[in-house]
């Protein structure tokens, strides 16, 4: 029978150090909590540092943070369709249609509900200006993340040619060493704590490139370098991965800070709205 994270915590408990112990005194007391925090979240929480919750994981055969919270979910009972059974809005195989139906549309709308409770004048405001003023945007997420930035960029694109997308990491990589102090990234991460993310803020840092940050977690790594962060509600579990749920917060921050762009200057806007609206016109049958 395969051990869980949870029985080998506690099998190992006795060996850990003092922050060790601490720290998985806070997550056996808090697994439903713990599988959502951020890791910087966790450290906070839990009164240790990331450097402690990192060396835990390793301690336990993890090689990371995201492995532990990934082990905490499945520790945890899963529906038999991988949903977190501590979730109240999980879905069986014995839900009816429209069961499942009423339960993704319950999650979407509070997804709705805690993104506009968590928006924030000025922080929008603030972005917005740095859009307006941008020679280029470059629209940027990785994985699911990267189908947030691709509707960003399909939405501005209507209004202005000043944004771009690029999917691959590399070349995301390679267009920020060449980019001024005039662009602006706007960067999609709901857990704002990938590799090839802090990799490309890093660059941008250096170059002095302003950054807006689109993500869930106030406290993630990826917040310590960008210039605006705009949070995104709806919890995501470690087996939600890519939920529309999560991506719906998102879309809702990108329309607000489109419309807020445009009012920006709406003569101008209104009418390239209107030009590519012609545009596309003949395209339809």
């Amino acid at each position: 029978m395969t051990t869980t994270i949870l029985e080998l915590i506690t099998e190992q408990y006795h060996s850990f150090t003092r922050s060790n112990k601490k720290l998985a005194d806070y997550i056996l007391a808090n697994i439903h909590d713990s599988q959502y925090m951020s890791i910087s979240s966790l450290a906070e929480k839990s009164g240790v540092s990331e450097a402690t919750i990192t060396r835990f994981c390793k301690s336990l055969g993890l090689s990371g943070y995201n492995n532990l919270k990934l082990a905490l979910a499945k520790a945890t009972y899963t529906t038999d369709v991988g949903d977190s059974s501590d979730d109240p809005g999980n879905i069986t195989s014995q839900d009816t249609l429209g069961s499942i139906f009423h339960k993704l549309y319950d999650a979407n709308i509070i997804s709705l509900n805690e993104t506009l409770e968590l928006l924030d004048d000025t922080e929008i405001s603030r972005a917005a200006d740095l859009l307006s003023d941008a020679d280029r945007v470059f629209c940027f997420g990785n994985g699911g993340s990267m189908v947030m930035a691709m509707e960003a960029w399909a939405r501005f694109s209507t209004a202005t040619s000043r944004f771009i997308h690029i999917e691959d990491s590399h070349m995301q990589a390679i267009s920020i060493s060449l980019a001024t102090e005039k662009d602006v990234i706007l960067f999609f991460s709901y857990s704002g704590s990938t590799k090839d993310m802090e990799d490309i803020m890093r660059i941008a840092k250096e170059r002095h490139v302003s950054i807006i940050l689109i993500t869930h977690f106030p406290n993630s790594r990826a917040t310590e370098y960008a210039d605006v962060v705009l949070l995104c509600g709806y919890n995501e579990s470690p087996l939600q991965s890519g939920s529309v749920a999560a991506k719906v917060g998102q879309l809702l921050i990108i329309e607000c800070l489109y419309y807020v762009f445009c009012k920006r200057n709406p003569a101008i806007y209104a009418k390239a709205r209107s030009s590519t609206a012609e545009a596309i016109m003949p395209k339809l049958l």
